[in-house]
C-alpha cells in the first residue's frame, strides 16, 4: 500500500483529527493519552524521545514505546528530537511499526535542547533540516511531520514552513511563540503567524498556543483556518477540555489513577499529573501539597487525592449561596479549569520588556524568594542553604578542574586518579583504588597455585614443598 501524504494522510490515517494532545516530556505517557482519548482527544503524540538513545538502548525503546502498545491508543504519532539525519531515520525505522507517523521536534525551547543541539535551536539550520526530512520521507513507510516554533518575522516563518513542506513534511504543527517565549516570558501565542503559514502551504496545519477551553479551539480553527488544534498546558489542567466540560477534579483524578493501575508508569509522572489537576486546590490546602510530594507509592498518592476530595466536599458544604470563587478564578478550586501562567514582574518592563529569564531569576533571588524546586529541596533537607557565600570551596583537580579528592595521593579527582593509578599500577587509598595491591595478591596467588601443582619447585619447609627430613632422606 503506497504511503499516504498530506491531506489524505490527515483525513484517512488520522481520521481528520481536530483535537490533538501535544507531545509532553514525562506527561503524555500511555495512561494520560488513554484518559485524554476518553474525553474528546482524537490524536495523541508520545513524549519527545531522544533518537540517539532510542537507537542504542533496547531498554529505552521497551520502556517508552514497545511496552505501551495498546489498540485504543491510535492514531498515534511518535516524536523524536535529533540533529543527525542518519540517527533520526534509524530511530524512526525502529518506531514506525508502532505508530501512524513520525514527528521531528523543532519546537523545544528549553536549555537542555540548546545544550543537546536539538528542538527550536535547529531552526536556523535549514540545510540540515532539509536533509533530515528528505531522508526520512524517502526511507520511512509512515509520513514524517514536524512541530515548529515561529520566528518573530511572519515572512521568515512562512519561508521556513515552505522549506519543510518541500523537503517532505506531510503535516505541520505551528506553536505560535518564538523560542525565547518560555516560562515567565511566555506571553501570548501569535495566531497571525499560524494563519499566514496555513495560507502558504498545501499540507495540513495544526495550531498550538493559547488553548485553554473548547471555545478557544473553535475560535482558533475559525480565525486561522487550521485543520486541528493541539493542547498541552490546557490538557494537563483539564483533560476534558475537548469535551467542553469542566468536571470536578477528583472525577478525572480517580479515572486517571484507575488507568495507571492497568497501564503502570513511573510514579513521578503520576505525581506531576496530580499536581496539575489539583493545582488550584493545593493553593488552598497547602499542607497536602507536601504530603503529595512525599508520597512514595501509587496508593500513597491515591490516598492524598482522596483526602483532597474530602477537603473539597467540606468546602462545598460550607459554601454560601451567591458566593464567588476566590482569587479571581472562573470556577471554584475543585473544578478543572485553566491555569494562567503569571507574566514577568512590572519592574522588568522598564527596559522595554526586554528582561531576560536570568534577570528575572536574579531579581527574585534578591528578594530572598526561593524557586519551587529549591523549596522542595529545602523540605527534604531543612539545613540546606542556597547562599553562594556559604557553599564549601573545593580544591580543583590538577587535570580536569573537577573537585579533587581530599586524600588523593595524586591530587586528582576520582576519574583522573583512576586512569593514572591504572596506568602506573599504583594505589590510592583515598579513592579506594588498589591496583598495585591487587596485582601483587594476584601474582602471589598464581605462584602458590604453581607450587601446588609442582611440589618439586617449592623449597624445603615452604608451603607445597617436601618436609626437610623427607627431602634429606630422599637425597
Amino acid at each position: 500500500m503506497p504511503k499516504l501524504e498530506g491531506f489524505e494522510f490527515w483525513s484517512r490515517t488520522l481520521g481528520g483529527a481536530r483535537h490533538v494532545v501535544a507531545p509532553m516530556v514525562d506527561q503524555s505517557e500511555l495512561a494520560w493519552r488513554l484518559l485524554s482519548r476518553r474525553h474528546g482527544a482524537q490524536l495523541c503524540y508520545t513524549p519527545m524521545l531522544h533518537a540517539q538513545v532510542f537507537v542504542r538502548d533496547a531498554n529505552y525503546r521497551k520502556e517508552n514505546l514497545y511496552c505501551e502498545v495498546c489498540p485504543e491508543d491510535r492514531p498515534l504519532i511518535v516524536q523524536f528530537c535529533a540533529n543527525d539525519p542518519e540517527v533520526f531515520v534509524q530511530a524512526a525505522l525502529l518506531a514506525q511499526g508502532y505508530c501512524d507517523g513520525i514527528d521531528l521536534n523543532l519546537g523545544c525551547p528549553q536549555m537542555i535542547a540548546k545544550r543537546g543541539h536539538y528542538g527550536a535551536f535547529l531552526q536556523d539550520e535549514w540545510d540540515l533540516l532539509q536533509s533530515m526530512i528528505l531522508l526520512a520521507h524517502e526511507k520511512l513507510s509512515v509520513p514524517v511531520t514536524c512541530k515548529i516554533r515561529v520566528f518573530p518575522e511572519i515572512d521568515k516563518t512562512v519561508r521556513y514552513a515552505q522549506m519543510l513542506e518541500k523537503a517532505g513534511c506531510q503535516l505541520l504543527t505551528v506553536h505560535g511563540r518564538t523560542k525565547e517565549q518560555k516560562g515567565p516570558l511566555s506571553g501570548s501565542a501569535s495566531w497571525e503567524h499560524i494563519k499566514a503559514v496555513r495560507k502558504a502551504v498545501a499540507i495540513p496545519v495544526f495550531a498550538n498556543g493559547n488553548i485553554q477551553c473548547l471555545r478557544d479551539v473553535e475560535r482558533c480553527i475559525q480565525d486561522t483556518g487550521v485543520q486541528g488544534v493541539m493542547s498541552a498546558e490546557g490538557n494537563l489542567h483539564n483533560p476534558a477540555l475537548f469535551e467542553g466540560r469542566s468536571p470536578a477534579v477528583w472525577e478525572l483524578a480517580e479515572e486517571y489513577l484507575d488507568i495507571v493501575r492497568q497501564h503502570p508508569c513511573p510514579l513521578s509522572y503520576v505525581r506531576a499529573h496530580l499536581f496539575k489537576l489539583w493545582h488550584h486546590t493545593l493553593q488552598v490546602h497547602q499542607l497536602l501539597r507536601e504530603e503529595l510530594a512525599k508520597a512514595k507509592t501509587l496508593e500513597g498518592v491515591a490516598a492524598v487525592s482522596r483526602e483532597l476530595k474530602l477537603r473539597c466536599q467540606e468546602d462545598m458544604a460550607r459554601q454560601k449561596e451567591g458566593e464567588k470563587p476566590a482569587g479571581g478564578l472562573p470556577f471554584f478550586h475543585w473544578i478543572c479549569q485553566p491555569y494562567f501562567r503569571p507574566g514577568p514582574k512590572e519592574g522588568s518592563k522598564e527596559n522595554g520588556g526586554a528582561g531576560s529569564k536570568r534577570a528575572l531569576e536574579e531579581e527574585e533571588g534578591s528578594m530572598d524568594v526561593l524557586s519551587k524546586n529549591k523549596q522542595k529541596k529545602q523540605l527534604r533537607n531543612p539545613h540546606k542553604t542556597f547562599d553562594p557565600s556559604l557553599k564549601p570551596k573545593y580544591a580543583r583537580c590538577d587535570q580536569c578542574g573537577n573537585p579533587k579528592g581530599n586524600r588523593c595521593v595524586f591530587n586528582l579527582c576520582r576519574g583522573c586518579c583512576k586512569k593514572r593509578a591504572f596506568k602506573e599500577m599504583a594505589d590510592c587509598p583515598g579513592h579506594g583504588l588498589l591496583f598495585k595491591t591487587k596485582l601483587e595478591k594476584s601474582l602471589a596467588w598464581k605462584g602458590a597455585q604453581t607450587r601446588l601443582q609442582d611440589p618439586q619447585q617449592a623449597g624445603p619447609g615452604e608451603p607445597g614443598g617436601l618436609p626437610e627430613a623427607l627431602g634429606g632422606a630422599l637425597a
